[in-house]
This record gives C-alpha cells, sequence and structure tokens, in this order.
C-alpha cells in the first residue's frame, strides 16, 4: 500500500471514530457544568438512559422543571437556557422567575378578562403582570420516581381577572423516550445521530364543587421550553397552508407589536414559517388551532443541533385560550403553538434572559368536578451530521438545512 493511500485509509477511520462519540460541547456549554451548578443550589434529579449519553435534569425545587439536557453525556451540549445569576441570587421575583428550563408547567390564559396574570381593575402592562404564585415559586411534590422518569403533584387555587376561583391538582409527569417512540410521532431517527427525547405528560384535575365554564372563564395547561438564543439561531414552525379567507391568519404576530420583517419570514404557500431566535428583540408569535401542526423547532447552526417539540392536538379542539394582554372579544381565539425571542422590553432596559422560547398550549379546559384534561409536550434534541439532520427537519418541519440558515439573507 503506497504512502498517500494509508494517510487517507488512517484519515477515514479517524473520522469515522469521531463520528462515533459524541462532540465535546464548546466552552461554557457543557451539560456537566450546568448539572454542577444547579446540583451546588437546588435539588436535582438526573433521568438517563442509553449508557447514560441522553440524560435530562429536573428540578423538583423549581416547580418541576426540565432545566436543561444533553444527547453526549457529562462533556457533551447543555441544550437547556438556566438564568444562573437568579438562581444564585436566590432572590424571589413575584412578577417572573425566570429560572430557565428547556420544559416548565405554566397554566394559562396571560391576559384579558379571564387572565391568571393579572388582578381585576389592572391595565395591561409588564407593571401589572404577576406569574401566578402556584407557578411560579415553591417545589412540586414528587409523587414517584425511576430511572428515566419522575412524577410530580401540586395541588393549587388560582383566582382571574373576572373573580373566578379555582382549585385544582396538577399532575406532572416527565419521562425519557427511546428512539422507537420518536419515530412513532413521525420523526426519522438515523443511526448516525445523537439524540435526547423526553416527554412531558401534564394533567390537571378540577378539584372544586362546580363546573369551570366559558362563562367565568377556562384554564389551559401551557408548556414553555427556554433554549439558549444565538445570531445563527433559526425558529422553524410548519402550519396548515390554504386561503385566510377559510382558515383565518397563519400567524399572529401582534402580541408585543408586529414583528419586524427582517425577523419573520412567512412562506404561506408552503406552510412554513421562520423566526429569529437570537434573544435580541423581543417579539412573539403564535399559530391558531385550524393553522397547527404537532411540530414546531430550531436550528443552531453553530452547533449544528436540531430541536424539534412534539404537542398533542385533540381533533376537532377550537376553543383555546386568548392571552392576548387586552379585554378581548373572543376570549377563547387563542393560539395552540408560541415562539418568544426574548429582547430588551424598552430602549436600555435588561432582558429578561436573553433565551427563546418554543410554547404549546391545551385547549380550554372545560371540566366538571372531578374531571381531567392531559397535555403532552415532547422535546427532541438531534446532533449528527447535517446530511442527517437536513432528513429529519424536512419530515418534521417541512423544511431542509439549507433554507432555514438562509431563511433571513434576503430580508437583511
Amino acid at each position: 500500500m503506497r504512502y498517500g493511500t494509508v494517510l487517507t485509509a488512517l484519515a477515514i477511520l479517524a473520522l469515522a471514530a469521531a463520528c462515533a462519540r459524541p462532540a465535546k460541547a464548546p466552552e461554557g456549554l457543557a451539560f456537566k457544568d450546568d448539572l454542577a451548578f444547579l446540583k451546588a443550589r437546588t435539588q436535582v434529579v438526573v433521568l438517563s438512559r442509553d449508557g447514560g449519553q441522553a440524560q435530562v435534569a429536573v428540578s423538583p425545587d423549581l416547580q418541576g422543571r426540565v432545566m436543561t439536557s444533553t444527547a453526549g453525556g457529562p462533556e457533551g451540549l447543555s441544550f437547556g437556557w438556566i438564568n444562573r445569576e437568579l438562581i444564585a441570587s436566590g432572590v424571589n421575583d413575584p412578577h417572573m422567575n425566570a429560572f430557565g428550563g428547556e420544559d416548565r408547567f405554566w397554566l394559562g390564559p396571560e391576559g384579558g378578562q379571564f387572565s391568571i396574570f393579572f388582578k381585576k381593575g389592572d391595565p395591561f402592562d409588564l407593571d401589572h403582570w404577576w406569574t401566578p404564585p402556584p407557578v411560579n415559586e415553591g417545589a412540586f411534590d414528587v409523587a414517584s420516581q425511576d430511572a428515566d422518569r419522575i412524577h410530580f403533584r401540586k395541588a393549587m387555587r388560582l383566582e382571574n381577572y373576572s373573580g373566578t376561583v379555582f382549585d385544582l391538582e396538577v399532575n406532572r409527569e416527565v419521562r425519557l423516550l427511546a428512539a422507537d417512540e420518536v419515530e412513532a410521532l413521525g420523526v426519522p431517527v438515523p443511526a448516525d445521530v445523537r439524540m435526547v427525547a423526553f416527554a412531558s405528560d401534564n394533567s390537571i384535575t378540577n378539584l372544586g364543587a362546580e363546573p369551570w365554564t366559558k362563562e367565568t372563564g377556562l384554564l389551559s395547561i401551557w408548556i414553555l421550553g427556554m433554549f439558549n438564543p444565538s445570531p445563527e439561531t433559526t425558529i422553524v414552525i410548519p402550519f396548515e397552508p390554504g386561503p385566510a379567507s377559510e382558515l383565518g391568519p397563519a400567524v399572529n404576530d401582534a402580541y408585543f407589536g408586529k414583528v419586524p420583517a427582517d425577523r419573520l419570514v412567512v412562506a404561506e404557500e408552503r406552510g412554513v414559517l421562520f423566526f429569529r431566535g437570537d434573544g435580541e428583540h423581543r417579539s412573539k408569535i403564535g399559530i391558531p388551532p385550524r393553522r397547527v401542526k404537532p411540530f414546531a423547532g430550531s436550528y443552531d447552526a453553530a452547533n449544528k443541533a436540531l430541536t424539534l417539540v412534539h404537542l398533542t392536538v385533540p381533533e376537532g379542539a377550537a376553543d383555546y385560550v386568548n392571552s392576548m394582554w387586552e379585554i378581548q372579544e373572543e376570549p377563547f381565539a387563542g393560539d395552540v403553538v408560541n415562539s418568544y425571542n426574548d429582547g430588551p422590553a424598552a430602549p436600555g432596559a435588561k432582558p429578561l434572559g436573553p433565551f427563546y422560547e418554543l410554547e404549546t398550549s391545551s385547549p380550554a379546559a372545560a371540566l366538571g368536578p372531578g374531571g381531567t384534561m392531559t397535555h403532552v409536550h415532547t422535546t427532541m434534541h438531534i446532533t449528527g451530521p447535517e446530511k442527517a439532520l437536513d432528513a429529519i427537519a424536512r419530515a418534521a418541519l417541512g423544511a431542509g438545512l439549507a433554507e432555514i440558515k438562509t431563511a433571513f439573507d434576503r430580508t437583511s
């Protein structure tokens, strides 16, 4: 064998070996570093499978949040955004404890006459916005746990803007998924990728003596994932294409003022949109029930990391709580999937993070006494060769990596 051929063969073997082991995370972004920080300040439960490469860090103390996860073991990339400054301070912020975490339990609606974030008569602005204490502070009780799952339970009482009181019990199970469970959702899992996938099964039960009705307001299960922003991160959300005259608007981009054209690209004829996840401009978008598909996601081109979120969408569900910050004509014409990009609320102000979010909601819960509603939110992080990631993105999001990475080129 000639010398050049030997070198080529060795190079191929080295490349194969590199692909076979998890990539080391960039400085400061390793799972082990986030885990060490959390363990020093709060209770942490680590769920794992697949020989410890897929790991999920959950905090019972911080309302049962999935704080972060990795597909590459301790040295692998840490996917969740964690607010180290706030957690280290030990300060409770009644407006919102933005601890971070890539799957946290909230309840809606946020705005409107049935809001649980504003007190009756208060204006709908940031100064008067208060996250309900039961989902903002304090621990969730651990009902049971195993190596790859944990079950939380929490009883709570809430009052909405119109004065309706809700007594309820929350049950929440976080569990890791195997590749075949992910493929059952319609996501291909090639052999040459690394993945961590977990689902949160969330349910609320009416503990009161009266039914919850549309006339006095309804709650919804609202799951939010907070992730690390970057100039090379693009959020991708598919939706049902079709004429607005039949299906209504494809996207609601008016939550905090209309999103600028260089931050949101909507391909209406194809049914896919692109939204910046750079943490530099406070903005939010939503997909209504008649347009929603069961996936949303993002691609971090710098780290070659594809994130997918899958949600349960009950067939025929049409009533979703409206979280717009205003008295509403249609309080049950809300969105199912949302994405938020953080940034200063006013010029010169400090952002909450920054971070970006992928969010999903259940339908409005019209529950009689003892009635229960469940919402399942699944998060998948996949790393590996871009050819493999491209096929996954096309299957789940309806767009390939080349289109995702260049979505804003014509708007810059």
